[in-house]
């Protein structure tokens, strides 16, 4: 009994060693000695150019036939009226009318191009919410230190950031060793097809390789992660896929006096319920074990031993990362409800019920695989599955350790010196997907101060942006192109 007791204590110790080396041995990600950016100056008349775009109503609506695209036509003259030096020397070429690339041709073609993007449509404001707003939605307000509107945020500002940086440079007589290409697309909300899918395949035709691509996705977390009292600078190095699938059920109808024992309703609801019950796997490796790595060294030490030995402590960090949805969204490929459509009458019993299920697919995962779980879970023969609309697979995951992220890194750091770096898992969908063939770095990075209250306004109500925050993203991309050559 004494030997096997010191054998559980020299295993114990021995763990407890390695566990201990293990968090000893853990070197920061985070890039030092960083330079600050060189200022820029942004005068008011910047934000001016701003709160005017966002007063023209680029408003993408899922049925492209419903869409106001005169509005697109009037955001394009804005713009050359706006940035006389860019449309003067840069070329500017349409697809399908309203998608924008601006090439800045560099003095060495044989470098490969940077590519930043970009997209000015904005979602719809929810009819009756109009009141919910502190200023009107499109009206390009500032007031209390921020500048209020669909599109300062998402994905406007971005624009016009990277307008301005030209802009800038442009005047200073700068001229880029690298090619700098600028694609804004005008149907982002609503798939990006027209705008960044025709501009990634035309460029694809014309075998363009990208040295990078960035697109808007990550933020500068000011309230970012348990546990660190600094701000987190996400970068997405990926994003998930996208898929709808409805699930109908057929019964018999009938006067709703003499019902069966379940209706087409109710099965459709048990199909429903299983599928919440039952959710998809977490998983660690879908990217969010990049950002453990970047996040590891930064922690206090009880979260620094975990995120440094993950091999057994893993169980316990997938815990606690999806007890909040933002979280948990990270982990898995999520199964969200979003429609219901059945019956017309109180007292008659519908003959279809059908129910729309939104999944957003972790990297790793394949349309085809979640469709077969689907039907594996729900288990019923009389609940048909069928795809709606045009899924996407899930983007592949680009490497933080390649040059083109340390750059990025470096940049960020040179701006925002006090936020820590670390790459993510975009959870929503940008225009970046798109352009995955023409570069294996593809990032999502939107150089701005958010907490998570601005995060939900993004498609909600009060979108706003601190005005102190835009003169940062100008320098931003200044600071960026610079470094790129």
């Amino acid at each position: 009994m004494r030997y096997l007791l010191r054998l559980l204590g020299l295993g114990l110790l021995g763990l407890l060693l390695i566990l201990v080396v293990n968090t000893l041995r853990l070197a920061s990600h985070q890039l030092i000695g960083v330079a600050p950016a060189p200022a820029v100056p942004v005068a008011d008349s910047a934000l001016a150019r701003l709160a005017g775009a966002v007063r023209i109503p680029t408003v993408s609506t899922t049925d492209f036939a419903q869409t106001d695209t005169a509005q697109f036509g009037r955001f394009g003259r804005y713009l050359r009226q706006a940035f006389p030096k860019v449309h003067a020397q840069l070329k500017l070429e349409k697809f399908n009318g309203y998608g924008l690339l601006f090439t800045w041709a560099g003095t060495n073609p044989a470098l490969k191009p940077v590519l930043l993007l970009g997209h000015y449509d904005v979602v719809p404001v929810l009819p009756g919410t109009e009141g919910k707003w502190a200023r009107p939605p499109f009206a390009g307000i500032q007031a209390d230190g921020y500048l209020y509107g669909r599109g300062t945020l998402d994905d406007k500002a971005s624009v016009l950031a990277q307008l301005e940086a030209v802009e800038y440079l442009l005047g200073t007589g700068y001229r880029p060793t690298r090619t700098l290409l600028l694609a804004f697309g005008q149907d982002e909300e609503s798939q990006g097809r027209r705008g960044a899918g025709a501009m990634a395949a035309e460029l694809g035709r014309r075998g363009i390789r990208a040295e990078y691509v960035l697109d808007e996705g990550g933020l500068v977390k000011t309230d970012g992660v348990p546990g660190l009292k600094k701000p987190v600078a996400l970068v997405g190095i990926c994003e998930k896929g996208f898929l709808s699938l409805e699930l109908t059920a057929t019964g018999a109808g009938g006067h709703s006096s003499m019902p069966p024992a379940q209706t087409s309703i109710g099965e459709l609801a048990a199909a429903v319920l299983k599928l919440e019950q039952h959710p998809f796997p977490a998983r660690l490796e879908g990217g969010d074990n990049y950002l453990l790595d970047y996040l590891a060294s930064e922690m206090p030490l009880g979260q620094r031993l975990a995120f440094a030995n993950r091999w057994l402590f893993a169980p316990i960090i997938v815990k606690k990362m999806a007890g909040t949805p933002s979280g948990n969204a990270t982990l898995r490929t999520t199964t969200a409800p979003t429609i219901f459509r059945a019956g017309a009458k109180d007292n008659v019993l519908p003959i279809d019920a059908t129910a729309t299920v939104n999944f957003r697919l972790l990297p790793g995962d394949s349309v085809a695989g979640v469709v077969r779980e689907v039907r594996r879970l729900i288990a019923d023969e009389k609940i048909s599955v069928k795809i709606i609309g045009q899924p996407n697979a899930p983007s592949p995951v680009s490497d933080p350790a390649a040059p083109a992220f340390q750059q990025l890194h470096r940049t960020i750091r040179s701006v925002f010196p006090d936020a820590i770096v670390a790459p993510y898992v975009v959870v929503g969908a940008t225009d970046a997907r798109q352009y995955t063939a023409l570069s294996p770095n593809v990032y999502r990075f939107l150089p701005t101060l958010m907490n998570q209250e601005a995060i939900e306004s993004l498609h909600g109500n009060n979108e706003r942006l601190p005005v102190a925050n835009y003169p940062k993203m100008v320098q931003f991309y200044a600071a960026l192109i610079r470094n790129s050559q």
